[in-house]
């Protein structure tokens, strides 16, 4: 049941993100796979290829696929969830001022970049 919330929470959490940001699923979906779920780099990536599959990647989630690096399990949770968030993300930033949108977001990439560097193996 845990692992499950975790990728609903991914999921929402991409979902809103990209709703506020209008930044890609894949931004928030791998880097949340591999340091909270364990999947591995090449999973975290053919899952969130998966999940983003109507929009993109067809042929580049296949292609993860022939090698055994897509859950679908876990991506039509997170997709379901990603549509959820979403729509709450763009609830949340038609709300907010531009300037501070624009803060906000170049504050999250500065955070997230620096947590990807620290935390690379």
């Amino acid at each position: 049941m845990m692992t499950w919330l975790i990728f609903v929470t991914i999921g929402a959490a991409s979902g809103l993100l990209a709703g506020i940001f209008g930044i890609g699923g894949g931004v928030v979906l791998v880097p949340a796979l591999v340091y909270f779920a364990g999947f591995s780099q090449k999973m975290a990536v053919g899952t969130t290829l998966a999940v983003l599959l109507p929009p993109v990647g067809i042929a580049a989630a296949l292609e993860y696929y022939k090698h055994g690096n897509v859950d679908f399990k876990v991506a039509m949770i997170v997709a379901v969830s990603l549509i959820v968030g979403s729509w709450f993300g763009a609830k949340i930033a038609n709300g907010l001022d531009d300037h501070i949108l624009k803060i906000v977001f170049g504050l999250f990439l500065i955070v997230l970049g620096i947590y990807m560097v620290l935390k690379a193996e």
